[in-house]
């Protein structure tokens, strides 16, 4: 999930890393016999129970490599990363399989100890597992967060000039924070990211590695592939963001709502709800616009705040929720209530989103990425463009005005460029992902010749985490059959659609 809109202060919550630091379980006698059989490269590691919040435990391995925060600096201060590793399972042991996170800004570690740990479990047929803390993330992460002197007030009507400004101002404090740190935010790349992976490889005595990533973890998949290409074996990714996809086309945001559309039509009793949920929006939007709405949030402490709801409030909260359909149906409801008059459901969404008087606030890893992997001109023009008619405006793209506060942070057109590879791929794409989207997917990975596609209809951004029991089968089936050798191109697999 892009997977955080790390920008606006409103929504930054909801797409936060906050787990707490679990204590360690005490290490089977099996996890010490297994650290024998590893090759004198890992004996640095420790041998571990990896205990995910489920309860469900499994032997690994913790270990750390260094890097340089930035390559280009001979004085560059080192970073230590650090990642989990799962052994091998299956008879024939292939290449490792490093998990790239979301985000940017995602933890591999914690995405293990979530409900993803059965499909890194189920993976060890074919090869160790890495659950890797990317530089400036989870474990990872030794760069300390920047709050601002930024606080938009939410009692009166900003404008979106304003707004931006703000933002912009935000930015420029937390650049001189960091430098003064010592942290150079320009090792804050997806090229620096990438090349990490090749010291990891190098530290697991590895000839090649397989990647497995979602989100900006395909992102940098596709930088990997061009950077190590023959290092690489085999890649699983899905909802794919291209190297030239950072900032989306609000088009085809357009387009996505129309599928939802499409969807909900096939419930009778939803379709007589939401008969037309783009007419809905537009009209709270244009609305809000002509009157912003004053509303009160309650506080823990029993007080309330007031809230100025703007147009782009909703927006912002319309970009937040709509990488997965059940999410997508909760916003839905919001918006029919407040065509109706009622803002207590979007009051109890803000309650949790919102902290009253503070600044806007940034991390290193995740805005400097999206900074780095930036925006040609003339893709620039065609989504401001686009943005002028579309339901979400410029606000599904957090990144793009941020841009121009240091322009020499873009990596360049020559960056953007498609890989163009005979690596083996294998794509998964839901047909409800409302972050990224079918055809940016399609045209992200059109350069490798042996790229395979799996539709997954009704499914979301999310879609490694679907719970439905007829559904994950189907998906580590078609990963499983890809790691096998075998051809899944074409396949579908359907998702169970939520009740909107």
């Amino acid at each position: 999930m892009k997977h955080q809109l790390k920008l606006f202060p409103l929504i930054m919550i909801a797409f936060a890393y906050g787990c707490a630091a679990q204590s360690q379980p005490q290490v089977s006698l099996q996890t010490q016999n297994a650290a024998q059989t590893q090759p004198a490269a890992m004996l640095s590691e420790t041998p571990i129970v990896f205990e995910a919040q489920s309860g469900q435990t499994a032997p690994a391995f913790e270990g750390t490599f260094n890097v340089p925060e930035n390559r280009a600096d001979p004085n560059s201060r080192t970073l230590t990363l650090h990642y989990v590793r799962f052994p091998a399972t299956g008879d024939k042991k292939g290449a490792p399989i490093v998990y790239l996170a979301g985000g940017p800004g995602g933890s591999g570690i914690q995405t293990a100890k979530y409900r993803r740990l059965p499909l890194f479990l189920a993976m060890r047929e074919f090869g160790d597992v890495i659950a890797l803390d990317q530089r400036g993330t989870g474990a990872s992460n030794d760069t300390p967060g920047c709050t601002s002197s930024q606080i938009v007030d939410v009692r009166r009507d900003v404008s979106d000039a304003e707004f931006l400004k703000m933002h912009q101002t935000a930015l420029k404090e937390c650049l001189e924070f960091w430098a003064q740190e010592n942290i150079d935010v320009r090792g804050y790349t997806t090229p620096e990211n990438v090349a990490d992976l090749e010291v990891l490889r190098i530290h697991l005595g590895a000839d090649r590695l397989s990647l497995w990533g979602i989100s900006y973890g395909s992102h940098m998949a596709l930088v990997a592939i061009k950077q190590m290409g023959d290092r690489i074996d085999r890649v699983v990714i899905a909802s794919a963001e291209g190297l030239a996809q950072t900032i989306k086309q609000p088009a085809r945001t357009d387009a996505y709502f129309a599928r939802l559309q499409t969807a909900i039509n096939t419930q009778p009793s939803a379709k007589a709800q939401f008969s037309d949920i783009n007419a809905m929006m537009r009209r709270v939007h244009a609305r809000l616009e002509a009157a912003p709405l004053l509303i009160q949030i309650p506080q823990k402490d029993g007080e309330a705040v007031d809230y100025v709801l703007h147009r782009r409030d909703m927006q912002l909260v319309a970009s937040a929720m709509i990488s997965d359909p059940g999410r997508a149906g909760q916003l839905l409801q919001i918006y029919d209530q407040l065509d109706k008059g009622n803002s207590n459901p979007l009051a109890g969404v803000l309650q949790r989103w919102y902290q009253p008087g503070k600044g806007i606030s940034y991390r290193v890893m995740p805005v400097m990425m999206d900074i780095a992997s930036g925006i040609g001109a003339d893709t620039r023009k065609m989504i401001e463009k686009q943005a002028e008619t579309s339901l979400l405006g410029v606000y599904l793209n957090d990144t793009l005005g941020l841009v121009d506060v240091d322009p020499s942070f873009d990596l360049g057109d020559q960056f953007r460029e498609k890989p163009v590879s005979d690596v083996p791929l294998l794509l998964l794409t839901g047909t409800l992902d409302g972050r990224t989207y079918i055809e940016s997917q399609y045209e992200a990975v059109s350069g490798l010749s042996h790229a395979q596609k799996v539709r997954v209809t009704n499914a979301g951004h999310n879609l490694f985490m679907l719970s439905a029991t007829e559904v994950r089968p189907g998906v580590l089936a078609a990963i499983q059959a890809f790691m096998r050798g075998g051809s899944v191109d074409g396949r579908e697999v359907i998702a169970e659609l939520p009740e909107f």
